[in-house]
């Protein structure tokens, strides 16, 4: 018995040793932990449950039948995060530089398929090379196992892409069908084609940095949700971002300690809003002053700017933030601003988040560009995404609220549930200026007329009340009450129903 135990130890040693050695010190050479170091900080300590460790490839081309190491590249398995249960894969550079083979696909969807099963996040850790060419199609066929795995947990469980290093190939469509992507700066990069391809098709010499770093993905192909400077501030942050999230579609939103009294008013909040309309604030002050503690967790802070969005909490409990930001091109709409807040609205709706969204927008981006980057469909994704969300949906107007983004953004006839308004509030086609020389097209050219339109306009439509008149908002509040009355909406909204028409799944605007 002894022995066998002996024999058991043995190779799970060289199991867990990976690579060796020397590729282990070539990993840490680069800036770069380890699969193992990284579910040390990843998972809490002592909760992480291996499967499949001794797992080999039955490859036998090009010599591969003497060439095999326990674990063939990817670590898998299941541990907890403050005590909640994750399911997890971390590909293994040491051991054939985390390529996927037939076998190492399995392992995934062993884990893929479990997490589903018992309804808990599944997080995959990426830093591979690729497909292992000398398999060939056993590695494509693989990689579709594991692509079909995450369209049919995409919307029940959530799914979280870390890159820690290369991401090429096949190996970048499965993050780009997760819930969140987050990279390193420096050390990891994805693209579909690498930089020597790139030279040798289109002459182009780019480096794998300027094709697909982390810059890159988070300012201008809005592929990653964020960035940090080293492995362990990303798990970190992975950490954090876990507890925001419930485990399946079938849960609610965990709910945390909260020591901050929702009954206490905010008073700066009601000299936020500058008395000069054209003149820019701060909208993540509002936010950070309406979340628990100030604690916002934002997604996609580098790309389009001028809008935000993340999570926070009130009360404890997990709230999704959208937000025009007017420090960022007024807080217009434009296309990319209205793909990454839909895309962040049907997460939430996915995962039962209720919605608080600020308005402050002057309408949607003029121009050809524009135009002829597709602005109608893209902001229709917007409307499409806050009009189909059935969670709590809790909206207040700030300041400006013109034209068509008023609508879009979660207004009651995108069937918001609590609408307010603050008193600065603008609610109308257009601004002023525009609206008198428009219908006042005969007196353009007398300015005593047309500032006298323009004070009437002002007077008549560039306030609250209209709106409120109407029943299109339901209050006109305070700003410094603003935590307050939305966390009393939200209580209010905890056993919110919403009977929606039959049909196999909705044809969003993509």
């Amino acid at each position: 018995m002894h022995e066998i135990i002996r024999e058991l130890e043995r190779r799970r040693a060289a199991a867990q040793l990976g690579g060796g050695e020397k590729r282990i010190d070539a990993q840490h050479a680069r800036g770069k932990l380890t699969a193992r170091e990284r579910l040390e900080i990843l998972l809490d300590e002592g909760s992480f449950e291996e499967f499949d460790t001794f797992v080999e490839h039955r490859s036998t081309d090009f010599g591969m039948e003497a060439n095999r190491i326990p674990g063939d590249g990817v670590v898998t398995g299941w541990g907890t995060i403050n005590g909640r249960l994750v399911y997890l894969f971390v590909k293994d550079f040491t051991v054939f530089g985390g390529s996927l083979s037939a076998a190492h696909a399995q392992k995934i969807v062993k884990i893929q398929q479990m997490a589903l099963r018992n309804g808990a996040p599944v997080i995959g850790v990426f830093d591979a090379g690729g497909a292992r060419i000398q398999e060939g199609v056993d590695a494509l066929a693989g990689y579709g196992e594991v692509f079909a795995n995450n369209v049919l947990s995409s919307g029940v469980i959530p799914q979280i892409s870390i890159i820690m290093g290369p991401c090429a190939g096949g190996d970048v469509y499965s993050p780009a069908m997760t819930d969140f992507i987050f990279m390193v700066r420096d050390t990891s990069y994805m693209f579909v084609t690498g930089p020597d391809v790139v030279k040798t098709v289109t002459n182009e010499v780019v480096s794998a940095e300027e094709l697909g770093g982390a810059k890159i993905h988070t300012t201008k192909s809005s592929i990653a949700d964020g960035a940090y400077d080293n492995d362990i501030e990303c798990l970190l942050q992975m950490r954090r971002l876990i507890d925001y999230l419930p485990t399946s579609n079938r849960e609610q939103p965990p709910s945390w300690p909260s020591f901050q009294d929702v009954d206490k008013d905010d008073v700066s909040l009601d000299t936020l809003i500058p008395s000069n309309p054209n003149k820019p604030y701060d909208m993540k002050e509002l936010i950070l002053k309406v979340a628990d503690e100030g604690d916002f967790f934002e997604i996609q802070e580098s790309f389009a700017k001028n809008i935000i969005t993340g999570f926070g909490r009130i009360e404890g409990s997990t709230v999704g933030f959208v937000a025009n930001q007017p420090m960022v091109l007024a807080g217009v709409l434009d296309s990319d601003a209205s793909r990454k807040a839909a895309r962040f609205v049907r997460f939430c709706d996915c995962f039962n988040i209720p919605l608080v969204t600020f308005v402050d927008v002057p309408g949607f981006l003029p121009g050809t560009a524009q135009e002829y980057g597709g602005l109608i469909k893209h902001g229709a994704k917007l409307l499409f995404a806050f009009t189909e969300a059935t969670v709590p949906k809790i909206t207040c107007i700030t300041r400006k609220a013109f034209g068509g983004a008023y609508d879009v953004m979660a207004s009651k006839h995108m069937r918001a549930d609590i609408n307010y308004a603050w008193p600065t509030a603008q609610i109308a086609v257009m601004g002023a200026k525009g609206a008198v020389e428009i219908i006042f097209r005969a007196d353009i050219n007398d300015p005593a007329k047309i500032a006298e339109r323009t004070r009437e306009y002002e007077e008549r439509f560039l306030n609250p009340f209209v709106a409120a008149q109407r029943g299109y908002l339901d209050e006109v509040i305070m700003p410094h009450s603003t935590r307050r009355r939305i966390a009393r909406g939200l209580r209010s909204l905890r056993n919110k129903r919403v009977e929606m028409p039959w049909k196999k799944h909705d044809n969003i605007p993509l």
